[in-house]
């Protein structure tokens, strides 16, 4: 099978909120869905202070669908919302 690469954009409750743990939580959720995933992150500027993470990582076609994943970081503490912004396969 391909490998797909997929791009999770996590909004947090608010501009307060500190990204580092919804981070470092959410790579964690990604490791165990996707195996030995890599894994890029990018703080996306929205809008008056609040700030986006968008995280970028590959996995096996295979495995489908993103929502199993998405559910699990939205049980994260201080995460509004999860949305698979892009899926595509990899080149190479």
């Amino acid at each position: 099978m391909a490998q797909v690469v997929v791009t999770l954009k996590i909004m947090p409750d608010g501009p307060e909120s500190d990204l580092s743990p919804i981070q470092d939580k959410a790579k964690e959720e990604i490791r165990k869905f996707a195996g030995k995933a890599e894994i890029k992150v990018e703080i996306e500027p929205i809008a008056f202070g609040l700030k986006a993470l968008k995280i970028f990582f590959t996995m096996d076609e295979s495995k489908g669908s993103t929502d199993e994943l998405e559910d699990k970081i939205r049980e994260i503490p201080e995460v509004s919302s999860v949305e698979a912004v892009d899926v595509r396969r990899a080149v190479g």
